[in-house]
């Protein structure tokens, strides 16, 4: 039995994320009380938390990860895709990787930043080409939110124009590397669109925050909040109000309901003292992230909620999609011998291609982008296959330091991230066996790619190849086989899924109205990317906050006319 808390709080937010960040952070400036609780712990990115500023050689892994931190020791990233004590299981013939964040802000410690709007065409996709769903709300619903969000956390980019890649509220995009400018110059010979990236990066001072300093370290922790993550750009004004408050090491198990089916507020695991915990709340506001708040929704069976809460249609956990992912790298000859020069700017690249075809004369229905790495702050494989290439069996002493000099730099890559149809074979579920170490069931995925996203990642490839070749490079790596996917991610290692959750307009075909509110209970909302209809060919974390935004201005509403 839970410990209830006697407080009851006007809106319960879980998960402290994009979604999550921003649901509290309006709902407290907008008046309301708020609780939130995270699964991980505390994490302020402008105290020692932060690793922005020591040297690679002060790392006692040398930069290699740890089981905490995947992605590097000196990463703003806690949680990882195996998580000691909470397993996730695939149904036979699987492959799925499902990685969750145990840190107060979630993934926005950790990501690239990188800021896109969802077009208008990316809302209707079914009227379009016939597959998929069309959402229940319009760009222009949301055009307000992206305003506002560009206004409150800040972001770079320019003005372009171009059909259904929407421009915002920029402010100055950093100026291109030297590698980058190949790149464009290519691409321009190419007819590829290739443009200022869009991150969410200040670049002139807003509000206390100072402008980026260009120390490239935005994956360790951003001192200056510079760069946008959640714990001090959302969580600590809203912390400033007294109407926040945060519970760390809060594993929500359910959410509980009276019996007139309204949610009261949700139970959770003290995972520091393993104890069953309660808090009552007037509103609760799902933004654990789209597996994890499915897994909670799944969980919250009762008399009334035999399949789950928000389940009356059967679709929850369903419509799960995750962003396609292949990429290249090529050894360039020009940039050998270059001139010596650094990589100043901001953590990731300075520029990137938005998708620039017609899918109707093309073999698959949905488009991707294109993001570019490289330089001088990349020593990898192109590094030492130029070496291996031209200097075969390397050397020692100076004539190592040689090549060091002359091929340090010499590698240029390209990733690309596009867009997923969802299909009935992707989609998680409750193992019927298979608990965690807190007692709660995990989840079971099951995926599967179609041909749509299999010959998207073909093009890929080859786009990526001709690119390299445009350049004068060459890429030693082969041609990924039709069997082999062409080189295609697995589900979820790009850590972008989406659905489970849905919204739409029909109630019998989705769990969510078009404000991210519970069909079967009016006073629950999901704020995270479970309420994706699709997932476009861009980011989703932008799209993520203005839903959460405008969700949250729907409770506040709500609230003041006594509807919940």
């Amino acid at each position: 039995m839970a410990r209830s808390q006697q407080a009851e709080y006007d809106v319960c937010v879980v998960g402290s994320g994009a979604g999550g960040g921003m649901a509290a952070h309006r709902l407290a400036l907008g008046g309301a009380r708020v609780v939130m609780l995270e699964a991980g712990g505390w994490w302020d990115n402008t105290t020692s938390n932060s690793a922005m500023l020591r040297w690679p050689y002060q790392s006692s892994q040398r930069g290699a990860s740890t089981p905490e931190r995947p992605f590097g020791e000196f990463d703003a990233c806690v949680g990882g895709w195996d998580l000691p004590g909470e397993p996730f299981t695939r149904a036979e013939g699987t492959s799925f990787s499902w990685w969750r964040a145990r840190m107060l802000g979630g993934r926005t410690n950790h990501w690239g930043r990188i800021s896109l709007r969802f077009g208008p065409d990316d809302f209707r996709r079914k009227s379009i080409d016939g597959l998929g769903d069309d959402w229940p709300i319009s760009y222009d619903d949301l055009a307000p939110y992206y305003d506002r969000v560009d206004e409150l956390v800040g972001i770079f980019g320019s003005r372009e124009n171009l059909p259904n890649h929407p421009d915002g509220k920029f402010q100055p995009a950093p100026r291109p590397r030297c590698y980058e400018l190949y790149v464009k110059e290519a691409c321009d010979r190419m007819g590829i669109w290739c443009i200022p990236a869009r991150l969410s990066v200040i670049t002139q001072r807003l509000g206390n925050r100072a402008p980026c300093h260009y120390c490239g370290q935005c994956n360790r922790g951003c001192m200056t909040n510079s760069n946008f993550s959640s714990p001090n750009v959302l969580l600590l004004p809203a912390r400033q109000t007294n109407r926040l408050r945060i519970i760390t090491n809060a594993m929500a198990r359910e959410v509980t309901v009276n019996p007139q089916g309204l949610a009261t507020g949700v139970s959770y695991i003290d995972t520091t003292t393993g104890r069953d915990e309660h808090v009552r709340a007037r509103v609760v506001v799902l933004a654990a992230s789209a597996c994890e708040s499915s897994r909670i929704l799944l969980n919250s069976k009762s008399s009334q909620f035999p399949q789950g809460l928000a389940n009356s249609s059967g679709v929850v956990g369903k419509y799960l999609t995750d962003t396609t992912g292949s990429d290249v790298a090529g050894f360039i000859p020009k940039l050998v011998d270059h001139v010596p020069h650094n990589c100043d700017g901001v953590g990731g690249g300075h520029i990137y291609m938005p998708w620039w075809l017609d899918n109707r004369k093309l073999d698959f229905p949905r488009g991707y982008h294109i993001e570019v790495w490289g330089g001088l702050g990349v020593p990898s494989y192109g590094f030492m296959g130029g070496i291996e290439r031209y200097e075969p069996g390397g050397g020692y002493g100076a004539q190592l330091k040689n090549d060091y000099r002359r091929y340090y730099g010499s590698t240029i890559g390209f990733s690309g991230r596009g867009e997923q149809i969802p299909n009935a074979d992707c989609y998680c579920e409750l193992d019927p066996a298979v608990k965690d170490k807190y007692g709660i069931p995990v989840l079971r995925f099951h995926w599967k790619w179609t041909d749509h996203e299999i010959n998207q990642v073909k093009h890929m490839q080859e786009t990526f190849r001709s690119l390299v070749s445009e350049m004068g490079g060459e890429v030693f790596s082969p041609m990924p086989t039709k069997e082999r996917g062409y080189g295609i991610a697995t589900g979820g290692s790009i850590i972008h899924e989406l659905g489970t959750v849905r919204m739409g307009s029909d109630p019998k075909v989705s769990a969510l109205n078009s404000w991210g509110q519970a069909w079967d209970c009016r006073n629950l909302f999901v704020a995270d990317g479970g309420s994706f209809v699709s997932q476009a060919d861009k980011n989703p974390t932008w799209t993520i906050m203005a839903l959460a935004m405008r969700s949250a201005d729907r409770i506040l509403e709500l609230r003041r006319t006594g509807a919940v």
